[in-house]
């Protein structure tokens, strides 16, 4: 313990060069555990948000569009389609579960979604109060968008023109709020859900009479289907894609593709945390070499009084686990604080979910890397104080 006091204290006789070595490490420290922090979180929150979706169908266009405007409500959607498609999936041998998707208003930012009841229960979701919908203009609020919104079971609010902001409030036609769901840590969160009619009574299809004679017209975004078999992997999409202004969008082969772009991303932030670890480890040696250097004469005072040759070397060793220790604690703490920061502006933005309470597996090893790299930087310097030669130190002259 003694040891371990007195490496304490030769640390922070030279304040300066440890608070810069204490950043450098820090900094690294804090950039490897923010990459696995948003890295895992964002995969684990695609996944959970494709959950039971095998394929997504929409206009033509893009099918990474589709993916990222149907499933996470990331994008705007490439079109509609006509509502006959859904009769048509449903008919497919194929297709165990088509949920159809209808998008064309926002609330503050957050999207208004025209669906079945089906769709909250491929999420599991649970209302937290109220009921959902029986008729058109009802609406069920994510949990998200209940506290940020601040509504309630009963409140009224006007849908804006536009998945954007900036829209034209549909006053004259407000939406009623009937229930809010618990938190599912989903996509359903973020999203404003009621059923089909309601986009359809706000985008030209009303009246009764009228809808009759115009239900060939209606239209509706997109569909969510899930496979009956795997044989369907291989045909629907095919299937799909021949259709007439139809496009299949398979979220496992998209999600791949996403991964691979934000992989790139992650690599970068990865090869500037390792370029910061080098330099501190580098740092390290330097500040050590040089304070074996300046404490000659006391490390020969040390062997004088009957230190051991190892205690001498351990002393050296030991500043540098105390800056390893350090570091360690200041970068993990500087990593979940970015990443809360992230999250909170991705929040602001309706978009992904992030957080700074997320724990990752890989993180209890960055302890061990830090100490890894002080005891390889201190190698050189407490082999130096460990064959001082002490006669030799006592007669040059000071």
């Amino acid at each position: 313990m003694r040891l371990a006091a007195l490496a304490w204290r030769y640390l922070w006789s030279r304040p300066l060069a440890s608070l810069l070595n204490l950043a450098l490490l820090s900094l690294g420290l804090a950039a490897m555990s923010f990459v696995m922090l948003c890295s895992e979180q964002l995969e684990a929150g695609l996944r959970r948000d494709l959950a039971g979706i095998d394929l997504v169908v929409g206009a033509k266009g893009s099918p990474m569009q589709i993916m990222l405007a149907g499933v996470f409500h990331l994008d705007v959607p490439t079109g509609n389609i006509p509502l006959q498609t859904l009769t048509q999936l449903r008919a497919q041998p194929l297709v165990a579960r088509a949920i159809p998707l209808a998008l064309g208003d926002s609330l503050r930012g957050y999207r208004i979604v025209g669906t079945e009841p089906d769709y909250l229960a491929q999420y599991q979701a649970e209302l937290a109060q109220g009921a959902l919908w029986q008729q058109p203009l009802q609406a069920v609020l994510g949990a998200e968008v209940a506290r940020r919104t601040g509504l309630r079971v009963g409140d009224r609010f006007a849908g804006s023109h536009g998945l954007g902001s900036e829209g034209e409030a549909h006053a004259q036609r407000p939406y009623q709020v009937v229930g809010v769901l618990k938190a599912t840590g989903s996509v359903l969160d973020r999203l404003v859900l009621t059923d089909l009619a309601s986009v359809w009574a706000l985008h030209g299809h009303e009246g009764d009479a009228e809808e009759a004679n115009a239900v060939d017209e209606r239209e509706i975004t997109m569909l969510l289907l899930s496979y009956r078999s795997p044989l369907a992997a291989v045909s629907l999409p095919r299937w799909v894609n021949a259709q007439p202004g139809l496009q299949a969008a398979a979220p496992a082969l998209e999600t791949a593709r996403l991964f691979r772009m934000l992989g790139v991303g992650a690599e970068v932030l990865r090869g500037f945390a390792i370029v910061l670890l080098l330099a501190s480890a580098l740092s390290v040696l330097v500040g050590l070499l040089s304070a074996v250097r300046e404490r000659q004469g006391d490390l020969a005072m040390l062997r004088m009084l009957g230190a051991p040759a190892w205690r001498v070397a351990a002393l050296v060793s030991l500043e540098a686990v105390w800056l390893a220790l350090l570091a360690s604690g200041l970068g993990l703490a500087l990593g979940h604080a970015l990443a809360e920061g992230l999250g909170l502006l991705l929040a602001e933005q309706q978009s992904l979910r992030l957080g700074g309470a997320w724990w990752s597996a890989w993180e209890w090893a960055v302890p061990g890397l830090a100490l890894l790299l002080a005891l390889a930087s201190a190698a050189w310097p407490a082999w130096r104080a460990f064959r001082l030669d002490v006669t030799e130190l006592l007669q040059s002259p000071r």
